[in-house]
């Protein structure tokens, strides 16, 4: 993708880093792997499980034949397309008309073809889910709070429908901490409540804030609005689908705020807690609201009034590009303390910026110092933190901030893995190699897929 960055004019060559840094000594990196036990849905069972978690829902008030809305467009979920298709089915197979609609914020660009394609491009068109997909920007305001005398609005085409039923997944939130945090209720706030509701509820969430926002807009929509209840997702360490639930509308807050604990539980994070060098190969919408998870990297710098995580404290972050489907987003680059000088090349700045406006989080899409190798991060970012032993800095390189199962790890981290149950070693420390100053050596996930090592 064309940038408006000019990344030969940004990055900083590999040979002013080393003449800035001098002699830097690099660790050796081993390869671990988290022992996670799971449970997943069988991927042959999705369609069917999804079936059932909407017909347990209250469907009685639900004409016969009468039009069901179903809310999709969050990035990131597995099975996703398999899931709606389910929903879908089921709905037809007791006499209902479903309809798919985006329901994704200021996502897409803020267009209602944008976000029809955004759907497309996690699997949810027409020919997959088996139904109309109808994506508008147009929304109807349907109250105002209580409390604040803040309008509520929702997708038109939601309103007009006899039934609404989101579909998304139960989990942490990246700006705020609450009782219920991504999820059902934030979907049909911030979600349904297309650009025009997101702005609005970000705008109101710095005084405000989401954690006491969500629930209070969420109250008034169910009380307006023939939401029948919705189809929540838990994903497991290993983003299978873990959990397919109907949760009925006097359960949104409740039932959801029991998930999001199990979700805590369940979702992948760093074994460490004291990281000095923590290297990322990618970034994007699709890993994260924030391309970086901040429950992961322990950092939330762009959040107004929210307090950052306890853990983990990582004192560099290096951030090597951006995923192919975040398209140019490079919404959360803030965090990061180093970038590749291919991220910003992959920058669609209106894209990040009109993210960050909505979202009121523009100092997460401030550029970090860019580099134009991967050896001249990782001097950069060792040169920072102190006095270097390669025998006792704790180093990790990972996929991203959702796949965290296998990871590069200097020497004094592999040793702390032999030590633990909950880690295992898969290969032993070794030179970093670089070609041309970039790793040679493939993402964590790809390390060692030959069978060499302990795997």
């Amino acid at each position: 993708m064309d940038s408006d960055l000019s990344r030969d004019s940004l990055a900083v060559p590999e040979a002013a880093i080393g003449e800035a840094c001098g002699e830097t000594p690099l660790p050796e990196l081993g390869v671990i792997e988290q022992v996670w036990e799971t449970d997943p849905i069988p991927t042959d069972e999705i369609a069917e499980r999804a079936g059932e978690a909407f017909a347990s829902l209250p469907l009685d008030e639900v004409p016969d034949g009468g039009e069901i809305a179903i809310g999709a467009g969050s990035r990131g979920i597995a099975n996703l397309a398999e899931i709606v298709a389910g929903v879908v089915a089921e709905a037809r197979d007791r006499g209902y008309e479903p309809f798919v609609f985006p329901a994704m914020g200021s996502h897409g660009g803020a267009t209602a073809e944008g976000q029809r394609e955004m759907l497309a491009e996690l699997g949810v068109d027409e020919e997959t889910v088996g139904c109309e997909i109808r994506s508008s920007m147009d929304v109807v305001e349907v109250g105002r709070t209580e409390d604040r005398d803040v309008p509520v609005v929702a997708d038109a085409n939601a309103v007009a429908a006899d039934a609404i039923v989101p579909i998304n997944r139960v989990k942490p939130h990246t700006d705020f901490d609450g009782t219920v945090e991504s999820g059902l209720s934030k979907m049909l706030v911030i979600g349904m409540g297309k650009q025009r509701g997101a702005k609005t509820a970000h705008d109101w969430a710095v005084d405000w804030s989401l954690r006491n926002m969500i629930p209070e807009i969420t109250e008034r929509l169910l009380d307006e609005l023939p939401v029948v209840g919705g189809v929540a997702i838990l994903e497991d360490q290993r983003d299978d689908t873990a959990l397919l639930e109907g949760v009925p509308p006097e359960g949104f807050l409740d039932r959801e705020a029991e998930l999001l604990e199990r979700a805590y539980d369940e979702m992948p994070t760093l074994p460490f807690d004291d990281i000095d060098v923590l290297v990322l190969d990618r970034q994007g919408k699709d890993i994260s609201g924030q391309g970086m998870d901040t429950n992961v990297i322990g950092r939330r710098p762009f959040a107004i009034q929210e307090p950052e995580p306890d853990t983990p404290e990582i004192k560099r972050i290096y951030t090597r590009g951006l995923t192919e489907t975040t398209h140019g987003n490079a919404m959360g680059m803030g965090s990061a303390d180093f970038v590749h000088a291919d991220l910003l090349a992959g920058i669609d700045m209106p894209t990040t910026l009109i993210n960050a406006l909505t979202a009121s989080t523009t100092r997460g899409v401030r550029l970090p110092p860019a580099v134009e190798t991967d050896r001249a991060g990782l001097i950069a970012a060792l040169s920072t933190i102190g006095i270097v032993d390669p025998e006792t800095v704790r180093v990790v390189r990972a996929p991203d901030t959702m796949h965290l199962q296998r990871l590069y790890a200097s020497p004094a981290l592999v040793d702390e893995a032999r030590e633990r149950d909950d880690l295992r070693v898969v290969a032993e420390p070794s030179p970093v190699e670089f070609e041309d100053g970039e790793f040679a050596a493939p993402p964590a996930h790809e390390a060692v897929a030959d069978g060499s090592g302990e795997d």
